[in-house]
This record gives C-alpha cells, structure tokens and sequence, in this order.
C-alpha cells in the first residue's frame, strides 16, 4: 500500500468528522435561535394566518364568526372612508421619509467630523430614538397646545399668530409628520454616521490629491458609498410610515374632524369602536400587500441604483 492510498483512505476518514462537527454546530445555532424562533412564529406570523382568516368571516371578535366570502374585500373596496384613511397615510408617507433622510444626512456628516464635544453633540440626537412614542406624543401635545404651548407663546413673542397644530384640521397631519420626524431622526442619523465612518479614507485622500475639494469629494465618493444605507432607510421608514398608529393615538385620536385617521387607525376603530372583525381585518391584509409591494419595488430600485461595493 502506498504512502498516497493511505493519505486519500485517511481523508475519507476525517470526512464523517467535519460533517458531524458542521452538523453539531447547526445544532447550537438553532438551539439559541429557537427561543426567539417561537417568539416570532407565535407573536408574528400565527396573528397574521389568523387576521387573514378572519377577513373572510362576519365577527365582532367576542362570539364565533359566520363565513362571509368576499363581502368585507368588497366593503373595502366600496368604502369611502377607507380610501379617505389611505390618501392621509400617503400623504404623511410622502412628506415623513423625504424630510427624515434630508435632514438625517448633513447632520451625520457634521457628527462625523472631529469637533470637540462630538460625544455629546451624537448622544443628544440619539435621545429621541430612545423616549417612547407614548412621552414624546405628551411632549409635542403640551408644546403645541392652542392656548398655553411653549411654540405658540414663542410665535406670540415675535407678533406672528398663533396656530392650532393638533386641534387644526388643516395643520394636524403636519404636527404629526413633524412629530414623527423628530422621533426618528436619531434613528437615521446613526444609520449614516455608520455609514459614513465605513467609508475607506484612502478614497478620499485620493480624491482630494485629484483636486476634489470637500463638496466634490461628499457628492462623488461618499454620497455613492453610503446609497445602501440610503436603501435601508427608505424602505424601514416607509414601512414604519405605512404602519403609523400610536402617534395618532396618543395626540389626536384620529381628528381633528378625520384629519389624522390614518389606514392603522381606521382599522383600530373598525376593531376596537364598531367591533367589525372581519372588515378591520381585511383592512390589515390590504395595509400587509401594500407594504410588501412597497418594499419589493424599493428592493428592485436599491439593487439598481447601489452599485458601489466597500470590501
């Protein structure tokens, strides 16, 4: 036998060996993930098979259900007030991830120079991103009340008018966005800062020794380099803007006069003020497709759009 057989009969050997080691890891990997497995499947995806069930059903979510066939799909489709709810969300839609993003970018850009007192300057737009919707909706509540908020005896002080924010029609779905904006926009700004610190300092000394200066160096090596971030963002956002709920909820219950029902706030009351199950169900299907398609396009565009690679 020689020396070459016994090296190849050694291998094949060796070989059950890595696999059961591979498979024992598999093993330990699963047995951590399971827990938060369970968690997911219980909490997530059974309320979803469940709602798409009961979109199907007559319920008002305290007896058991008749089958309705397509009779809530064709109520939403009939329903004035639906449509009316998913003009508002895409309005806020609309002027919430645009105005995040802008604003998210250049106060990144400034976080991520070597200013002194940086540390304090990226915790203090880090705050938001931690205070619960719930604090920071009393917060903007008692700022923007009518008669006694801070922002309108600060208006007062300079001669212009007072404003009604939430308790105007007209001006509540902006209090909203503006709201929101506030509260994310730590979010977004530590995604970029990420972002930006990931950028290889090579190019940018490359560009600068090409005579790029500052602003042509941001706009043609880093603005590229960070578009997957930008991608991340804008479909998080979207996805976050689309399920808008305990804004509403905690400012303005839906109103002024209709002015912020937004789709989750609609199906909130087709829920929990008409107890009709089956429609409020159907509602969360309707918001589920949009937001899958949403995402979906914004994935295909990214893809498209990003093609600068950091290795």
């Amino acid at each position: 036998m020689t020396a070459e057989v016994q090296a190849r009969r050694a291998v094949v050997r060796e070989r059950p060996r890595v696999d059961r080691r591979r498979l024992d890891d598999h093993v330990a990997g699963w047995g951590f993930a399971a827990p938060a497995v369970v968690l997911i499947g219980v909490f997530g995806l059974v309320p979803v098979v469940w709602s798409f069930v009961l979109s199907f059903q007559h319920t008002d979510l305290t007896s058991p259900g008749t089958f309705a066939g397509g009779d809530n799909y064709a109520k939403l489709v009939a329903d004035p007030l639906f449509w009316d709810a998913a003009r508002r969300t895409l309005v806020y839609v609309v002027l919430f991830v645009p105005i995040t993003l802008a604003l998210a970018l250049p106060i990144a850009v400034m976080l991520n120079q070597k200013i002194r007192g940086v540390v304090f300057y990226r915790l203090a737009v880090s705050v938001p991103l931690v205070t619960s919707t719930v604090a920071t909706g009393i917060m903007f509540s008692w700022l923007a009340n009518p008669q006694f908020g801070l922002v309108n005896a600060a208006l007062d002080a300079v001669g212009l008018p007072k404003q009604g924010f939430f308790s105007d029609p007209g001006q509540a779905l902006f209090a909203v966005v503006a709201m929101t904006v506030w509260g994310w926009l730590g979010f977004a700004v530590i995604i970029y800062l990420a972002a930006l610190q990931n950028v290889p300092k090579d190019l940018i000394e490359a560009s600068s020794l090409d005579g790029c200066g500052r602003a042509r160096s941001f706009w043609h090596v880093e603005l590229p380099l960070v578009a997957p971030a930008t991608g991340f963002l804008l479909v998080w956002l979207t996805i976050n803007g689309l399920q808008l709920f305990d804004a509403v909820y905690v400012t303005t219950k839906g109103g002024p006069l209709r002015a912020t029902t937004v789709l989750v706030y609609h199906l909130y009351n087709e829920a929990f003020v008409s107890f009709d199950g089956g429609y409020a169900a159907a509602i969360g299907c309707a918001v589920f497709l949009v937001i899958g398609a949403f995402t979906l396009v914004q994935l295909r565009f990214n893809r498209r759009t990003s093609h600068y690679e950091v290795r």
